[in-house]
C-alpha cells in the first residue's frame, strides 16, 4: 500500500474483489426504511433493495458514519501518511465534508475529493487513483490528476419513472407531472453537482438513443482508449442490450457494465439507465 491509501464512499459500487485486490477502503452510505438503517452492501443487497422498492417501500438516505468512518482510518497500517477520499457528489450529500471534517479528528492527511457524480464515473476516478499511486505519485499529484479527469468524464442517463425524482427533489411535482402525463423522458445528467434535466425526449428508448448520439460524436473511430460503462436499476436486460450495442459501435473500447446501488436507486427508481465515458491516458 505505501503511504497512500484510497478511499471511496459505497456509491462508487466497487466489486469487494477489486476493492481488496487494490488496497480500496470504502465507507457506506444507507439507505432508511421504516426508521431502520441499512449499510449498502454490508446490510442489504441491491438486489434486496429493488425487492422493497418494487413491493412499495420508500426509503430515505444518509451518508456515512463518521464514527465508522473514523474506525476505518485508524485501522490503516502504520505507514500511510494520507488518504485520497473520493465521494460522490456534494450536491447530493454531505459525504465531502464529512471527509474534510476528518482531517481534525485521525492522526492522517485526508484529502477530500468532490467526484462531482456518482457510480461508475466516480469508479473510474478511483482507477485513476490506483493507477498514479501504484506508479509512486505524490498524493497532491493524484489530486491534480483527478481534478483534471473529472473534466473528461461523461455522464448521462434516463429513468423510467418520473415519481422517485420528484419523492427526492430533484424535480418538481408539477414537472414529474406533466412529464408522466406527456410520457417525456428527460435525459438528465450532473451539472453544478446537481442531477439535472438536460434534454427532454418523448419516450425512453429515444432518450437512450439521444445519450448514444452523443457518445458517438465523441467516441472517434473504433474507441480505442476509451472506457465505456452501462449502469442499471434492476434492468439487466437493458443493460445487456446496450453493451453489446457499444461493443459493436466501438470494438476496441473498454466497455464495462455496473449498477445503480441502494442509495442512488432511490433516487433514480427502478428501469433508469446511464452511459458513461472517457478516454483513459494509460
Amino acid at each position: 500500500m505505501g503511504n497512500i491509501a484510497i478511499l471511496t464512499d459505497s456509491t462508487a459500487y466497487l466489486p469487494a474483489e477489486f476493492c481488496e485486490r487494490h488496497d480500496v477502503h470504502v465507507a457506506p452510505l444507507s439507505v432508511i426504511f421504516d426508521g431502520k438503517s441499512f449499510r449498502e452492501a454490508v446490510d442489504i443487497t441491491t438486489e434486496a433493495f429493488y425487492d422493497r422498492i418494487e413491493a412499495g417501500n420508500l426509503p430515505t438516505t444518509s451518508q456515512p458514519s463518521i464514527g465508522e468512518t473514523i474506525e476505518l482510518i485508524e485501522r490503516l497500517p502504520n505507514e500511510v501518511t494520507d488518504v485520497i477520499a473520493i465521494t460522490l457528489s456534494s450536491g447530493i450529500s454531505g459525504t465531502y465534508q464529512s471527509m474534510i471534517a476528518l482531517n481534525d479528528m485521525v492522526d492522517v492527511n485526508v484529502h477530500a475529493f468532490d467526484s462531482e457524480i456518482s457510480c461508475m464515473p466516480q469508479a473510474f476516478l478511483v482507477e485513476e487513483a490506483i493507477h498514479l499511486r501504484d506508479a509512486g505519485a505524490s498524493a497532491q499529484e493524484i489530486m491534480a490528476h483527478l481534478e483534471k479527469m473529472r473534466e473528461l468524464i461523461r455522464a448521462y442517463f434516463v429513468v423510467d419513472d418520473l415519481d422517485h425524482l420528484q419523492r427526492g427533489g430533484r424535480l418538481s411535482a408539477a414537472q414529474a407531472l406533466v412529464g408522466s402525463f406527456l410520457q417525456i423522458k428527460p435525459v438528465l445528467h450532473f451539472q453544478d453537482r446537481m442531477i439535472v434535466p438536460f434534454e427532454k425526449i418523448r419516450t425512453y428508448k429515444k432518450a437512450v438513443r439521444r445519450i448514444e448520439e452523443m457518445m458517438e460524436q465523441s467516441i472517434q473511430g473504433d474507441g480505442t482508449g476509451y472506457c465505456i460503462g452501462i449502469i442499471h436499476a434492476n434492468c439487466p436486460e437493458r443493460q445487456a442490450e446496450e453493451i453489446a450495442s457499444m461493443k459493436q459501435k466501438f470494438p476496441q473500447a473498454h466497455v464495462t457494465g455496473g449498477h445503480f446501488g441502494p442509495v442512488i436507486g432511490t433516487h433514480l427508481g427502478p428501469g433508469a439507465i446511464g452511459i458513461t465515458w472517457y478516454r483513459r491516458e494509460w
